[in-house]
């Protein structure tokens, strides 16, 4: 079996079985397969967070490991991506040759399918096209902010979710009063006004989790620092950072 008839792509949340919802729970155990992708040296935390949430479900879904493709950082940006995602999509079809059992296929999606994820689009790629479910988890937005103990928004205030590369490009957003970034490897928020306060998060919701606020003209290098240290430990860091305008 080397198709893919019905993909299913469970929300897992930031890394603690707890923020798996018993719909996702349940999927994984209806589950007749499940690809588990392996991202290299120093993530094996990754895999083995996937393999951990299975074991909570009690699922007995066939269980498939896949290598991840490394992106080519050669080429600019846009390519690089879109040749990363048809590679990502040939090796899920790939991996289905090892296939023992019919029925659904699932995969295990870090915070939401919905937010600052492609597998979606990688799904899109496969031919002929899967049926797809999601099954929606809880994002780094909702961890982050529950991890603070502070809503999202202003009362009526504007809020902007966006990336580190487009928080370099072009700044704070207009209009913004909240902005959320999200995939910011080189700690944008340096940049920002120093009156602005900022809620950083990494491992949101893991016995690691590391949290710190204040404005950011007081706190930035802490946070560069402890990020870099903490990077260095697992090998892999997962954070995103909330800033409210003065």
């Amino acid at each position: 079996m080397s198709q893919i008839n019905d993909l299913w792509l469970v929300g897992i949340g930031t890394g603690s079985p707890a923020h798996v919802t018993l719909e996702g729970m349940q999927a994984l155990r209806d589950a007749a397969v499940i690809l588990v992708p392996n991202k290299g040296a120093g993530k094996d935390d990754l895999a083995g967070m996937r393999h951990a949430i299975l074991a909570v479900s009690k699922s007995s879904a066939q269980v498939i490991s896949f290598d991840y493709p490394v992106r080519d950082d050669s080429l600019p940006y846009g390519e690089r991506v879109d040749r990363w995602h048809d590679e990502i999509a040939l090796r899920w079809q790939a991996a289905m040759k090892n296939v023992q059992r019919a029925g659904p296929v699932a995969l295990l999606v870090w915070g939401d399918p919905s937010l600052y994820d492609s597998t979606l689009r990688i799904a899109q790629r496969l031919q002929p096209a899967p049926q797809l479910r999601v099954v929606a988890g809880i994002t780094s937005i909702q961890a982050l902010t529950a991890a603070h103990a502070i809503p999202l928004n202003t009362i009526n205030g504007a809020v902007t979710i966006t990336t580190g590369r487009q928080i370099k490009d072009h700044g704070w957003p207009e209009g913004a009063q909240t902005v959320v970034v999200m995939l910011d490897a080189h700690c944008q928020f340096q940049a920002m006004p120093p009156d602005a306060e900022i809620w950083w998060g990494a491992f949101l919701g893991m016995p690691e989790q590391i949290l710190i606020k204040g404005r950011i003209g007081e706190v930035a290098a802490s946070i560069v620092a402890l990020r870099a240290a903490a990077r260095a430990e697992h090998g892999w860091i997962m954070d995103s950072y909330l800033m409210r305008a003065a």
